[in-house]
């Protein structure tokens, strides 16, 4: 009698403890997913593609953990947990640093529109200076095409950094400034080149006068 109650007990106590891992973690799998739609809400899939995409995959790995034990007659879904809980908990990190990467980009962006306004500025003056030949004054309008084109350039880049286009204006700012210091490097170029020859002339040594000739000795 008491062998069959020591079994009965034993069978009751393999029966909870299989029915406790046995149980989908519906409630860890919608909080992980919920976690991860609101950091792609904050913009992480943009901003941090890398830590969001790592939520991304774990939480498929996680799904596809919980397939594997659904189909076992005695499931365990411990290690879904786990995945589960480390998507979650990174999502918080992953939304952090998605929201700092804006803070850093909208300053990146503002500092290059100074130094493209600046640059622009400096070259309006190096065109004052370069050398005005028949080649060199197409190639002058074509700068002076590309300085205006930078201008404008700004313009829209504010425009799309006041509408919170931070990626779309700090790769618009990024061109016009590589342009631009282009731009800066064939002025001066030009601008050297030019005053090469007159140096070089200023340079070289004056050429002795030739010796008077001698008066012939009177006899």
């Amino acid at each position: 009698m008491k062998s069959k109650l020591m079994v009965a007990i034993a069978a009751m106590g393999i029966a909870v403890l299989f029915s406790s891992c046995a149980k989908v973690p519906q409630a860890e799998v919608d909080a992980a997913t919920a976690a991860i739609q609101e950091v792609k809400d904050a913009g992480a899939d943009l901003y941090v593609p890398a830590a969001y995409q790592a939520l991304v995959d774990s939480m498929k790995s996680a799904n596809e953990k919980i397939e594997v034990a659904k189909a076992k007659w005695f499931p365990n879904y411990t290690k879904s947990k786990a995945t589960l809980a480390w998507v979650s908990q990174n999502a918080v990190d992953t939304k952090a640093k998605s929201e700092a990467r804006k803070v850093e980009l909208k300053a990146e962006t503002e500092a290059m529109i100074g130094e493209v306004k600046t640059l622009v500025a400096e070259n309006t003056a190096l065109l004052a200076k370069a050398p005005r030949g028949k080649e060199g004054k197409e190639a002058l309008e074509a700068i002076k095409s590309d300085l205006a084109v930078a201008e404008t350039t700004v313009t829209e880049v504010e425009a799309l950094l006041a509408n919170g286009d931070l990626i779309g204006s700090n790769n618009k700012i990024k061109a016009a400034k590589e342009k631009a210091t282009s731009i800066k490097a064939e002025l001066e170029e030009a601008i050297a080149k030019k005053g090469a020859p007159a140096a070089k002339k200023a340079a070289a040594p004056a050429k002795a006068a030739a010796p008077a000739p001698k008066k012939a000795a009177k006899k």
